[in-house]
């Protein structure tokens, strides 16, 4: 690894007056030493970063970064400027200033150096060096990390003790080497379980009591930046350093350029608040639900960290906290975040792969499928044989507009099988994956091998990077591997496969599969309802109601989809109504089986199921899984299967109640949804009333203010304490 610094690179007498110009300067001596390729379009790259946010920081310090594909390996050049030069930092102009150049495709150790320099720029000592320094070689070691040759104590001084700048003598500079992120958050995990099993220990209940009222505040931070290279690392710094003089327990997680190492759950369970000091989304950001935190930007994290500390602080002791964890915060979570963990086995990585594409082709899905049934219902089904509205428009005529909501509907389609293979790719191997991943499903559309050859070329275009990632290249080559090398070879290769080796016999299933399900009748075509109804009211949302959603959609994003599949597509939506619209009916029915909170969610239910949203009912399985689940998998196979029993047909892929005039059977069809919603309602209603009849509860009705069923005037048995 070269080194990040040298004497090249270090100017003490930076004669620029402006960030620009200090840039440039600096810029010139990267490209002198051969770490710049092009010195213009890094400096653009440089203005485009400086342009999302100021990159000056109190203590007259500026640190303009980047990552650009015209470096060639992480570099650092420095400046000392006497003038100070201003890059909008509060507290004024910068007399240091650091120009941090990172490839775009830098590996993480590089990164972490990078990483560990920014945590050493909030250092008094550190920067009190880089000022009083008059020798490059000196200011490059320092800056390395070079521990820095014994010298004799300064007078005055105790022998062993620590000179300080002003004494004659530089600190050791701490090494930057790379850190491990992993082993802090394990030792992180370690203390918080052990502070745990200590705060329940002991005899009695008075020690458990003594230990809870020693025990420190706890805080866990999320610091990011755009760049992910120095503003993310600076505040977890300044965070740190405000905690211990605080007397807080603070552990803060990086979510930086060279990727981020989750904080173990029992850590976020322990603590008592939240910061957020980021610029971009933080990722599973649902982790860290329900407890009191505070959110600002990366910057504030870096120039007030007492304050955030203080205000956090104060809100718990209100006892404001963030909203519960819901289930679509899972999806929202960026992709990676769900390509799988180093311990998972490969059949959890692999759902998670599938499942990363899937969630980014059914916005597609539903833009595209709700366009053309707005198209169907204006025009009628022979809109789709209309002309381009390209060519043929007329604003006053009907079928103009339907043609034109047809048209943009079926063009949305035209992505779905494309998406779904570029963000399966880019689950297995992040953004590399995205080229030839959506090549290859572009592919799979043109030999007609539909879904099945969407799924086969995202998995094969996300291995064959994975498997080019492996290779060690020269440091001269790292900056074009991810926009040149990496796509074009991968690229390639999933092309000749899906051409020439695979792309036919997957066609060939493709058209097998279809003709099967045109051939389904009778007793066959209702177990196939049957099953995707308990598919869909499975996990609510969640990895196996997809698969069925998308084999459901896969059928109809053709041009000319099957009656076969037009009725899968009617049976999977209304099962997947089937359960919010039970929960909602129950609590409506007999709301003093539910608490108070779970009746609020069930008027919202009947919304949400009469939308086709089964992530509706999510809030009553989070709370009674064993009850409400079963009922409502019991409800979806038996709407799915009075469904595909009355013929009922679908040709939108999503819209609940909304599409019913493009549903072939309407009548039948909320027959059957009304017949599986009296179904799971009933079920949840008896389950739900054996349980208050075995073991009467009065905790929960009384925080509602009720009565316990059942009991009144009757004594609540409390366990003895020990």
């Amino acid at each position: 690894m070269s080194e990040l610094i040298t004497a090249d690179l270090v100017d003490l007498d930076l004669s620029a007056d402006t960030k620009e110009a200090a840039a440039r300067s600096l810029a010139e001596r990267m490209v002198a030493a051969g770490r710049v390729t092009d010195l213009d379009g890094f400096l653009a790259d440089v203005a485009a970063r400086e342009a999302q946010m100021p990159t000056g920081l109190d203590g007259g310090i500026g640190i303009p970064h980047c990552r650009s594909e015209h470096v060639t390996e992480p570099t650092l050049a420095f400046g000392r400027s006497a003038a100070r030069i201003d890059f909008g930092a509060p507290d004024g102009p910068a007399d240091l200033v650091f120009l941090i150049a990172a490839p775009a495709g830098a590996d993480s150790d590089h990164l972490t150096i990078l990483s560990s320099l920014a945590r050493r720029l909030m250092s008094a000592e550190f920067t009190g060096a880089l000022r009083s320094a008059d020798d490059p070689r000196r200011v490059a070691a320092l800056i390395r990390g070079d521990q820095p040759e014994p010298s004799a104590a300064a007078p005055g001084t105790e022998a062993g003790a620590r000179p300080t700048a002003g004494e004659g003598a530089e600190p050791a500079a701490e090494p930057l080497a790379p850190e491990s992120a992993a082993a802090e958050a394990a030792k992180a995990a370690d203390v918080a379980e052990a502070k745990a099993a200590e705060a329940v220990s002991g005899d009695g209940v008075g020690a458990g009591s003594e230990a809870a009222a020693s025990a420190p505040f706890r805080i866990v931070a999320v610091t990011s930046c755009p760049t992910g290279i120095a503003h993310t690392y600076m505040a977890a710094e300044s965070l740190e350093n405000a905690a211990r003089e605080a007397g807080v327990e603070l552990v803060v997680e990086t979510q930086g350029s060279a990727g981020f190492d989750k904080l173990p759950p029992a850590t976020i369970a322990a603590a008592d608040a939240v910061i957020f000091a980021h610029d971009v989304e933080v990722r599973e950001k649902a982790r860290f639900a329900g407890k009191p935190t505070v959110d600002v930007g990366v910057k504030a994290g870096i120039n007030r960290p007492a304050e955030l500390i203080a205000e956090v602080r104060q809100k718990a002791a209100r006892g404001e906290i963030s909203a519960p964890a819901a289930a679509a915060d899972a999806d929202r979570s960026a992709p990676m975040d769900r390509a799988g963990e180093p311990g998972d086995r490969f059949g959890t990585r692999l759902r998670k792969w599938l499942m990363t594409g899937v969630s980014y082709m059914v916005p597609f899905v539903a833009a595209g499928g709700l366009l053309i049934a707005l198209a169907f219902a204006i025009g009628g089904y022979e809109i789709a044989s209309a002309k381009s509205v390209a060519d043929h428009f007329i604003w006053t005529e009907q079928d103009s507009w339907a043609a034109l909501l047809f048209q943009i509907g079926a063009a949305a389609f035209t992505f779905l099988v494309p998406v779904l293979a570029g963000y399966i790719a880019y689950g297995m191997a992040d953004r590399p994956g995205l080229v030839p991943g959506f090549v290859g499903g572009y592919i799979a559309t043109t030999i007609k091998a539909g879904f099945l050859g969407g799924l086969v070329a995202g998995l094969i275009a996300g291995a064959i990077v994975m498997g080019i990632q492996r290779f060690k290249v020269p440091a001269s080559l790292r900056g074009i591997m991810p926009v040149v090398v990496i796509p074009l070879i991968s690229s390639a290769i999933v092309g000749f496969l899906m051409f020439v080796v695979i792309g036919k016999p997957i066609a060939s299933a493709q058209e097998a599969m279809t003709d099967w399900l045109n051939g389904l009748s009778g007793t066959n075509a209702i177990m196939l309802g049957v099953l995707l109804g308990l598919m869909m009211c499975f996990d609510l949302g969640g990895p196996v109601n997809k698969v069925a959603y998308a084999f459901a959609t896969g059928g109809i994003t053709v041009a000319n989809p099957s009656d076969g599949s037009l009725k899968i597509m009617a049976a999977v939506m209304a099962a997947g109504m089937v359960p919010p619209l039970a929960m909602a009916l129950a609590t409506t029915v007999r709301g003093r089986l539910f608490t108070r909170t779970e009746r609020e969610n069930g008027k919202a239910a009947w919304v949400l199921g009469a939308s086709f949203i089964s992530e509706g009912a999510i809030p009553f399985a989070a709370a009674d899984p064993l009850r409400v689940i079963p009922s409502s998998m019991v409800g979806g196979a038996v709407t799915g299967a009075l469904s595909m029993t009355f013929d009922c047909t679908l040709r939108a892929p999503h819209g609940g109640i909304f599409v019913v005039p493009l549903i072939g059977q309407p009548f039948l069809y909320l027959l059957a949804i009304v017949a599986g919603t009296a179904v799971s309602a009933g079920l949840v209603i008896v389950l739900k009333g054996m349980r208050k009849a075995a073991r009467p509860e009065t905790a929960a009705p009384a925080a509602d203010g009720e009565t316990a069923p059942g009991g009144a005037g009757g004594e609540a048995k409390v366990p003895a304490t020990v």
